[in-house]
């Protein structure tokens, strides 16, 4: 342990060693020992990005964020079922399947990402025959009475066929409970991303993404009292304030970065003040009303108060980029990181769109590719760090 480690607070220690014990597990420990704790007990597995949550809760099953292998998995199985020219995250995915790390799991769900992930939920299919799978589609129709229709509908299927899986139905009581449970845990994470855009040498990302990702195998209730937790010890906590360049990262929501890529941005000078990744946790932007119709009180959520990204549609060209330049504004970032996993067609074929918004209204950026098991990051490091220091030289020169 370094000594800077030695001279923070215990329970910052506890909460962060905990998170990276999570984070690296992939034979899912976490969720054995959940299904274990009470005979019965099911799990669902999901793909990132968005996925109704608060159903896989109210059938009292617990929800597992799929995220890939990351840098830890050496990928042979997997390799064979994908070309060399698509994102790793479906290969490593599917060495997860075969290797039986994801055994653990009862179903697993499968959100409109891409074409490869749409693939992926076909393949899964095929290999594990004696699971639940759904491919989750979404509107792309913003109207409560066409896409809303649509979208209470898909989930009105998905809310019977968990249902089946677990054995019970999933009232309508239960799904407003669920959904309170979840209002309460984004509440709480929009809490602590305030935090960090406000005081982000106080709250590394390093920390928020560990935190983030002990949320994908957690129940909802035991990560909100995390996040509490952190926030609370972490105030105790005096760490250094330094003149760094203050971003936001763009493009990550679906493939992960490495944690050694995210600690890189961050030693190059950067403070991440807003992101994109694991968006599961933080699409829904505000409270869902928990006192009415769930499933249609969801779809409202989504069509209208949802966050944006490559992978779900616009349906006006005027609104392209505007979310990205808000959270610049919002969180007082001074540019932006484009780093998108290599071979993603959603983030790669969005990115000049959003760097020509980011140009008309002088927001700095640059872009770089990655893949969840990139190992150098010395280019990664040296290119972040010469944009923290272009973007001080021109703050001075201003």
């Amino acid at each position: 342990m370094n000594q800077a480690a030695t001279l923070e607070k215990p329970e910052v220690l506890q909460i962060m060693e905990r998170c990276e014990t999570l984070f690296e597990d992939l034979h899912f420990n976490a969720v054995k020992e959940w299904k274990a704790a009470v005979p019965g007990r099911k799990a669902v597995g999901y793909m990132p990005i968005y996925v109704p949550r608060e159903i896989i809760h109210a059938a009292g099953m617990l929800s597992v964020g799929i995220l890939g292998g990351g840098d830890q998995l050496e990928v042979i199985q997997g390799d064979a079922y994908y070309q060399s020219y698509i994102c790793r995250i479906p290969r490593s995915t599917i060495e997860l399947g075969l290797t039986g790390r994801l055994d653990c799991l009862d179903g697993m769900l499968f959100p409109s990402i891409c074409d490869v992930i749409r693939n992926l939920s076909g393949m899964w299919k095929m290999l594990f025959k004696d699971k639940y799978v759904r491919y989750i589609d979404v509107p792309q129709n913003y109207d409560d009475s066409i896409g809303g229709r649509f979208w209470t509908e898909e989930m009105e299927v998905l809310r019977k066929e968990l249902g089946e899986l677990a054995g019970k139905e999933i009232t309508d009581e239960a799904l407003n409970a669920s959904i309170r449970v979840y209002n309460e845990n984004r509440r709480v994470i929009r809490e602590l991303y305030a935090m960090r855009a406000a005081q982000p040498w106080q709250v590394p990302t390093s920390e928020v993404y560990l935190l983030q990702r002990a949320g994908m195998v957690l129940p909802p209730e035991e990560h909100t009292q995390l996040l509490r937790d952190y926030m609370a010890a972490v105030v105790q906590v005096e760490r250094p304030k330094r003149d760094n360049a203050r971003v936001v990262i763009n493009g990550s929501f679906c493939e992960q970065p490495p944690l050694s890529l995210i600690k890189s941005v961050e030693m190059a000078g950067c403070y991440v003040v807003d992101d994109d990744w694991m968006l599961v946790s933080r699409w829904l932007l505000d409270d869902v009303p928990d006192d009415g119709k769930p499933l249609e009180e969801l779809s409202k959520a989504f069509l209208h108060h949802s966050a944006s990204t490559a992978a779900k549609y616009d349906e006006r060209r005027e609104d392209k980029g505007q979310y990205l330049l808000n959270q610049v504004k919002t969180r007082g970032a001074e540019g932006v990181v484009f780093a998108a996993p290599s071979f993603c067609d959603p983030a790669l074929l969005e990115r000049p769109m959003l760097q020509d918004v980011l140009a008309k209204h002088g927001v700095p950026y640059t872009a770089f590719k990655y893949a969840e098991n990139t190992g150098q990051m010395a280019p990664i490091r040296e290119q972040a760090g010469t944009f923290a220091d272009s973007i001080k030289l021109w703050s001075a020169e201003a």
